[in-house]
């Protein structure tokens, strides 16, 4: 656990945290900055200047996380999408197995008839020769 000291308009804060102090440090940098720049821009308080700069914060913070909502939930059904089309594969894939294996043994089915057709066609024309 770390021990940070920042200050923030004048005011000193102590923190404990497992950051590293660098990381606090920035971040109170920037505080600081948007909460002179609120000031600058209209004539509020500090206090009131750190309100709004708080809000503007929380309001980004909130839209970011309902933007990662959204993307986990795009990922989600693109995941979903994908093991679908995974499973169409492997039945297609198994089809055609099956497909060729048919047409294997009709091809084979096909030979042998024609080998009989062939046999019965020499037994004819053997038998032919026999009677003349």
């Amino acid at each position: 656990m770390n021990k940070v000291r920042i200050t923030i308009c004048g005011k000193e804060f102590g923190l404990k945290t497992e950051e590293a102090p660098s990381y606090f440090t920035e971040l109170a940098k920037k505080v600081e900055t948007e909460i002179y720049n609120m000031m600058s821009e209209s004539d509020i308080s500090l206090h009131s200047a750190a309100i709004l700069v708080a809000l503007a914060a929380f309001d980004e913070c909130k839209k970011a996380n309902d933007s990662i909502d959204n993307i986990r939930t795009q990922i989600k059904e693109y995941v979903d999408d994908a093991c679908q089309a995974r499973l169409e594969r492997d039945e297609a894939v198994k089809n055609e197995k099956a497909h060729l294996a048919r047409i294997s043994a009709l091809e084979n089915e096909l030979k042998i008839k024609r080998m009989k057709s062939d046999i019965d066609e020499q037994l004819t024309l053997d038998s032919a020769k026999i009677k003349k």
